[in-house]
């Protein structure tokens, strides 16, 4: 009985085996195509959204050059997928020359920062000009926020699976840290952003690549649309809130 058994078991071991190696293989195809498809969408995506958005892009340059001398778009190295470099598209939103006057991380109540910019930052339409980024393959409209190359050099192994994906607008991340110039302290802000809040973001998007589908990408959509919505609202509050006043007599 035990002869005849051991064979019988390790026949079993061996289908099961392959069983898992079937179901892996057809886990990885199914990957590989639902990432071919989020590729396609985003070149589908960027390239309606530049033509649809032209007239905002106008409007916005103008009063950019309007407001502040210099140009309108801002460009800065980022990491991009497999770590690669890459320039990222914005619009302006400091003086001219800023990189030369401050640190390379942005606090709240940065001096360097135009009337106009506030407004762009506020609203994230500086970040518009991401979607060229996104039409050439750097960026995807959702994935691992892209950060600075020289915050990247000591990344651990496992930390770099951030650079599987392309980087994205959005994410769970950048929704995370929607408001992350009022979180920051002025004081040694590039040092407080490491220490503090750069584990954290790469934490949240190791999860997000860990449980990445394409219907969680429409999802984060939505929350970004919210989360912007709130961020609105909230500077509203502060803005208009009421004063107390002093009872007629």
């Amino acid at each position: 009985m035990t002869l005849s058994a051991s064979p019988q078991r390790e026949k079993d071991r061996v289908a099961a085996r392959r069983r898992l190696r079937a179901r892996q293989r057809r886990s990885e195809r199914a990957r590989a195509t639902a990432l071919a498809f989020k590729r396609v969408t985003d070149v589908v995506l960027s390239a309606g959204a530049l033509l649809a958005l032209a007239p905002a892009f106008g409007f916005v340059a103008l009063a950019i050059k309007l407001s502040s001398p210099g140009p309108v778009f801002f460009r800065q190295e980022r990491a991009g997928r497999g770590g690669r470099p890459f320039f990222i598209w914005k619009f302006r939103t400091m003086v001219k020359d800023a990189a030369n006057m401050g640190p390379a991380i942005t606090g709240a109540g940065d001096p360097r920062i135009t009337r106009v910019g506030r407004i762009l930052r506020l609203t994230k339409l500086d970040e518009l000009p991401n979607l060229m980024n996104v039409l050439k393959g750097e960026m995807s409209f959702v994935g691992p926020r892209p950060d600075l190359p020289r915050f990247m050099t000591t990344l651990t192994p496992t930390q770099r699976r951030i650079f599987d994906f392309r980087p994205g607008i959005t994410g769970p991340t950048q929704i995370r840290y929607i408001a992350e110039e009022e979180l920051l302290s002025p004081i040694n802000i590039d040092d407080n952003y490491v220490e503090n809040v750069l584990q954290d973001k790469l934490a949240s998007d190791l999860a997000y690549i860990e449980r990445w589908a394409w219907w969680r990408d429409l999802v984060l959509i939505l929350y970004t649309a919210v989360a912007l919505l709130f961020k609105l609202l909230g500077r509203l509050t502060r803005t208009f809130h009421p004063r107390n006043r002093s009872p007629r007599s």
